[in-house]
């Protein structure tokens, strides 16, 4: 049994191969029952963001279960064609991996508070879809307390950086006052709305929320004085925004060149700053072909999102520190699930013999034997049952000058010397 992690993100591929294999909330339960039934596939979760896909599994290693290969033929990929972007981590790796993710170490922004949510969520998913049991429940569970320890006892998170504020810095650089633009934000989760708090203490002059459910646009839209409209209002606006963040989960564009060129004349050719931070991509890349249109993709914004981060870089070493510790504390509680199947073997033999010899006891006390002999007989003779093999084995051992065993009696009969 083993367990492992194998996965792609903004270091390991491009926006363009990332998409590809993203999971959506609407195909994630299939995606888990069909990985869950992979033979030796025991247990299975599956994180997927804008900046990664990775899917943990505890495995039985006796069988080859290809989950490289399930990950190309559920997204009907050509076999073998993500194979130079995949990472891949077994046992101690892969935990390790699962925390330093956790505590936003191997985030884009460094110490992000998102990632955590969103492992979270996948934690949920698997657990709805009763693809994670024991080994990984507990793996998420311990990881949930070591990204606490790390907010806590850390200044890992202490700098308001994330995608959406490097976002809102971008636009900063580009419009010198904020007060006379118009953001149209598209979407409404959890980056959208760090969008819209991060525009909304900025002083921007208007917002403007487009979703796909108005009831949550105007939710966030009361929030920060802002005007809620339908996505499908959105193309009319479009030539009012100055600004424009989109983060949604469709599997297609919904800007095209088209509706941004018509923007464009109604504008009279003023500019627009984008930035797509979904994926797949919620902006054609066509549009960056336009003039007055300044596209950011998620990979685009790297270099601005290095600003204002030494003092979580100075708290990521602590991080690193704590992991490590707690990474050694998992793989002791691993240690303990092997030993309980030979724990349970060695109840059950010695539970066999006792029944067995108690029940010859009892009838030899029904016919009146002496029942002091008879105790007597009883408690000999099961300890010679239960000591019998392992006596054996030690012998063998001395006698084949192989001392491990012998050491390990020692200890596990607590004998001194």
């Amino acid at each position: 049994m083993q367990l492992v992690a194998i996965g792609i993100n903004h270091t390991s591929a491009p926006v363009n191969i990332r998409e590809q294999i993203a999971f959506n909330a609407d195909k994630l339960p299939s995606a888990l029952a069909s990985l869950h039934l992979l033979p030796g596939v025991l247990e299975a979760a599956i994180i997927s963001t804008c900046n990664r896909t990775e899917i943990y599994c505890h495995i039985n290693d006796e069988y080859d279960c290809n989950i490289d290969n399930w990950l190309h033929e559920f997204h009907q990929l050509v076999p073998e064609s993500l194979n130079q972007y995949l990472y891949r981590h077994q046992n101690k790796d892969a935990i390790q991996h699962l925390f330093r993710v956790a505590c936003a170490l191997d985030s884009m922004v460094l110490g992000e508070p998102q990632i955590l949510g969103q492992i979270k969520t996948a934690y949920s998913q698997a657990l709805n879809s009763k693809t994670i049991g024991k080994s990984l429940g507990r793996l998420f569970q311990h990881t949930f307390t070591v990204a606490k320890q790390v907010r806590t006892d850390t200044e890992i998170g202490s700098s308001p950086v994330s995608v959406a504020f490097a976002a809102v810095s971008l636009a900063k650089q580009i419009f010198s006052n904020l007060a006379e633009s118009t953001a149209l934000l598209i979407g409404a989760g959890e980056t959208i709305e760090l969008a819209a708090r991060h525009l909304h203490d900025n002083g921007v002059g208007r917002i403007i929320i487009a979703n796909r459910t108005l009831e949550r646009a105007h939710t966030l839209a009361e929030q920060v004085n802002g005007y809620a409209i339908s996505l499908s209002e959105m193309p009319a606006h479009l030539a009012e925004a100055d600004i424009v963040i989109s983060s949604t989960a469709s599997q297609l564009p919904i800007l095209g060149k088209g509706t941004v060129e018509r923007a464009l004349k109604q504008r009279k050719r003023r500019p627009i700053f984008m930035v797509d931070i979904a994926v797949p991509r919620d902006i054609e890349q066509e549009v960056s072909t336009l003039e007055d249109i300044y596209l950011y993709c998620v990979d685009d914004l790297h270099e601005i999102i290095q600003e204002n981060l030494q003092s979580r870089r100075e708290a990521a070493l602590q991080a690193e520190e704590i992991i490590e510790a707690q990474v050694e504390n998992f793989i002791a509680w691993l240690r303990t699930q092997d030993a309980v199947p030979v724990i349970r073997a060695i109840r059950d033999i010695a539970e066999t013999e006792s029944n067995h010899l108690l029940k010859k006891s009892l009838k030899q006390l029904e016919q009146g034997q002496d029942a002091e002999k008879v105790l007597s007989e009883l408690a000999r003779t099961l300890t010679n049952k239960l000591l019998h093999e392992p006596s054996r084995q030690l012998r063998q051992s001395g006698s084949n000058t192989d001392n491990n065993l012998i050491e390990a009696a020692r200890s596990l009969f607590n004998i001194k010397d």
